[in-house]
């Protein structure tokens, strides 16, 4: 499994499961899931996203960051879109 994540700047670090969870459930909150919903969310899409990256060692941080909203798109619609919402606060 893809175990380093090539940040923009050409960095690498560690894939971290638990940075990934994170975000989702704050992305989630945010669309005013509950907690437990929150935490289903976030165990569907990382299993998912591990799944797709089995045979593979490295990943870019901004495919992994589609491949995570493509799930949300699929499982939580309102979640994906906080997300973006976050995102476009951030580069104001």
């Amino acid at each position: 499994m893809a175990n380093q994540v090539i940040k923009k700047d050409g960095s690498k670090e560690l894939f971290e499961e638990e940075k990934i969870k994170q975000s989702i459930r704050a992305a989630a909150q945010e669309a005013g899931l509950e907690a437990a919903e929150q935490e289903d969310l976030a165990e569907k899409v990382i299993t998912s996203i591990k799944e797709e990256l089995v045979e593979r060692e490295e990943i870019t941080s901004l495919e992994l960051r589609d491949k995570i909203l493509g799930e949300l798109d699929l499982l939580a619609p309102e979640v994906s879109a906080s997300w973006r919402d976050y995102e476009l606060s951030k580069e104001k």
